[in-house]
């Protein structure tokens, strides 16, 4: 497996730093974002990012420009958009792969900002969700989930039970309007990040395998039918 490093110009003022791990032979390529509070070379990114590329699937991840400079707050819903958008553009000039081919994904925040892209352009493979941020914390009664219902890509969302930004009661009847319908995935006893709790006995490294080797059956299967 090659890896390279990229940096692409988001605006004249910003460009950020992406890492890609390509297989010697490759269908499908996933994009990964990060959340809001860590860059891409957090653990839990980091982690995905190689476990998924094993499964012979070019695999990108990618700061936004504010982590790129060392800032806490994220950038302005534009910015964010437009380093989505000019990372795909960098994908499929360097690799010629096709929209279709793409799959794009991301941690809370950079996942959201997938969704957000794809809801205006029906023009990817699918798109997986590690840590919806269905509403904010203590807020459960205005939940951002409208623009989901115009996506016609599939989608699969990874949850964990304790997630303060999801509760589950009200995300899977959301999910249940939806065409295509999602795939939901749940991580037992899992917060936001997918921590669990001490007395359940498991590490945190079985957890990234799971989600790897989930994401990465789903990519190949829906891969096929599309």
């Amino acid at each position: 497996m090659k890896t390279e490093h990229h940096k692409i110009t988001v605006t004249q003022k910003a460009e950020v730093s992406s890492t890609w791990l390509i297989p010697e032979n490759y269908q499908s390529v996933l994009i990964i974002a990060h959340g809001a509070g860590y860059d891409m070379n957090s653990i839990f990114i980091s982690q995905l990012h190689e476990g998924i590329a094993k499964h012979d699937i070019l695999t990108v991840k990618f700061n936004f420009p504010y982590m790129e400079q060392g800032l806490k707050a994220p950038n302005t819903p534009h910015v964010l958009e437009e380093t989505w958008q000019q990372v795909i553009n960098s994908v499929i000039e360097k690799t010629g792969v096709k929209r279709k081919q793409i799959f794009l994904s991301g941690k809370s925040m950079g996942g959201r900002y997938a969704t957000i892209l794809a809801s205006k352009e029906d023009l990817y493979a699918g798109i997986i969700l590690f840590g919806y941020p269905l509403h904010a914390p203590g807020k459960p009664d205005k939940p951002r989930f409208n623009h989901l219902k115009v996506i016609h890509e599939p989608m699969l969302f990874f949850q964990g039970t304790r997630d303060s930004l999801c509760q589950l009661n009200i995300f899977r009847p959301l999910l249940e309007t939806l065409s295509p319908k999602p795939t939901l995935h749940i991580i037992e006893g899992g917060d936001h990040s997918f921590k669990l709790l001490k007395r359940i006995e498991r590490s945190e490294q079985s957890v990234y395998d799971e989600i790897a080797q989930v994401s990465s059956e789903w990519i190949k299967k829906t891969a096929r039918s599309n």
